[in-house]
């Protein structure tokens, strides 16, 4: 019997995106290599979640981060959200 884990992964802003698929690619020879299964599920936070949405941390991806066994954060944030109020900028989330 396979054991399977679900992942939240939020790749953030700037390098984010590029650091997270590496640490799946990572995470993926691991699971291989000791014959279990990882699920992921990718959400928006942070400056990539203030352009899809408006919010740095939008409900949709605070549900599925409770949902998972675990979760994935990357870097966040970007100074051209340094104008925005505190409670909207990508590091609230």
């Amino acid at each position: 019997m396979t054991s399977s884990y679900r992942i939240t992964l939020l790749p953030g802003d700037g390098i984010g995106p590029e650091i997270t698929d590496v640490a799946r690619q990572l995470l993926d020879a691991v699971s291989r290599k000791h014959g279990f299964e990882l699920i992921y599920n990718e959400q928006p936070m942070g400056g990539a979640a203030i352009d899809a949405t408006g919010e740095p941390l939008p409900a949709s991806t605070l549900e599925a981060c409770k949902a998972a066994d675990a979760v994935l954060l990357a870097a966040i944030g970007s100074p051209q959200y340094d104008s925005l109020p505190r409670e909207k900028r990508p590091e609230t989330g």
